[in-house]
């Protein structure tokens, strides 16, 4: 299998599927793991960092006041203190010397540099029917792992959706003086923590990339997101047009990314295959079955255009359906 994919490192499973100078490359029980999580689909985890600005006090407080629901919701603190009043907010950015750290902050951008954040705001999540309390406890470890001693945090559990999330708020600038800088690495890394504290508190978890899954469907912002799902997001109503109007004149210049995203799926389909005989070479016969149904039953690798545009057939079909059958009555 390819050593990347256009997210990164792809699986971390260095070896598998090659093959070394006179023998056969062996996957190690935590790989064998990971691959058998991966083709039984285990659900996956969650880690996003929210976008919006938080380089203000004002803008923290705004977003703090959002996690606590305006104390209606208890924030569990780093020195584990539990708020639950319309005061936390206020008590947490005085603790945590935020205003200070504004000022600070705005000494960098008088000098034409970028306001820096005061906090990152992370969203850590599973799908629909995940133990809520188990994916609070897991944050929990998480955080205690990551930040303890280091960077102040607070962390909320969120119910109110079908898919049970923590928000969790950590203060940039750590006790040291250190920031905290968020990259690519770092999110991967953190999944597969996130990961590895559900399984321990009992939950079926999985941190893989969705290259490495066959996932081709665009993810769309968090903003972009909420408003399709009210039917207001202006971004899909504009790319379910162009769409519309694709279906009638074709657009060639999309040609070569098609072809990119072909190629890729194909040596992802040639990596599978071979780590499914590196599998059988190790007895793990079953494993190796089930890994090849699973590059068989990846779905088709489409580029945006294509997704909306077989949205958009899907869509038109059901409204035809009941005017055909009214018409054969």
């Amino acid at each position: 299998m390819p050593n990347r994919s256009p997210e990164g490192p792809l699986f971390e499973l260095e070896s598998h599927g090659r093959r070394g100078p006179g023998r056969r490359d062996r996957l190690s029980p935590a790989q064998i793991q990971q691959i058998a999580r991966t083709v039984a689909r285990t659900p996956e985890v969650m880690v996003k960092v929210l976008p919006a600005s938080a380089n203000s006090v004002a803008a923290v407080r705004q977003h703090l006041a959002y996690v606590g629901r305006q104390g209606d919701v208890e924030l569990l603190t780093d020195v584990g203190q539990r708020l639950q009043d319309r005061d936390a907010v206020a008590d947490l950015i005085e603790d945590w010397d935020l205003n200070l750290a504004e000022c600070q902050s705005g000494l960098g951008g008088l000098q034409g540099r970028r306001t820096p954040k005061l906090v990152h705001k992370l969203v850590f999540s599973m799908p629909a029917g995940t133990s809520a309390d188990k994916v609070r406890v897991a944050t929990q470890a998480f955080c205690r792992e990551q930040f303890a001693l280091k960077h102040r945090y607070a962390l909320a559990l969120h119910t109110d959706e079908s898919h049970p999330h923590v928000h969790v708020i950590v203060k940039a600038i750590s006790e040291q003086g250190e920031r905290l800088n968020i990259r690519k690495a770092t999110l991967r890394q953190w999944r597969e923590e996130f990961a590895n504290q559900l399984r321990r508190a009992g939950v079926a978890a999985n941190a893989t990339p969705r290259f490495v899954r066959g996932e081709t469907r665009p993810r769309k912002s968090d903003g972009i997101y909420r408003a399709a799902r009210r039917g207001a997001s202006t971004h899909m109503r504009e790319r379910v047009k162009a769409t519309a109007v694709a279906l009638r004149t074709p657009d060639p210049s999309g040609e070569p990314a098609k072809l990119q995203l072909r190629e890729t799926r194909r040596e992802l389909e040639q990596g599978w295959l071979a780590a499914s005989e590196v599998l059988r070479s190790q007895g793990q016969t079953a494993l190796a079955e089930q890994t090849r149904h699973f590059v068989c039953s990846l779905r088709p690798a489409r580029t945006e255009r294509e997704w909306l545009m077989a949205g958009l057939l899907e869509q038109t079909g059901r409204q035809r359906a009941p005017r055909e059958v009214e018409r054969t009555r």
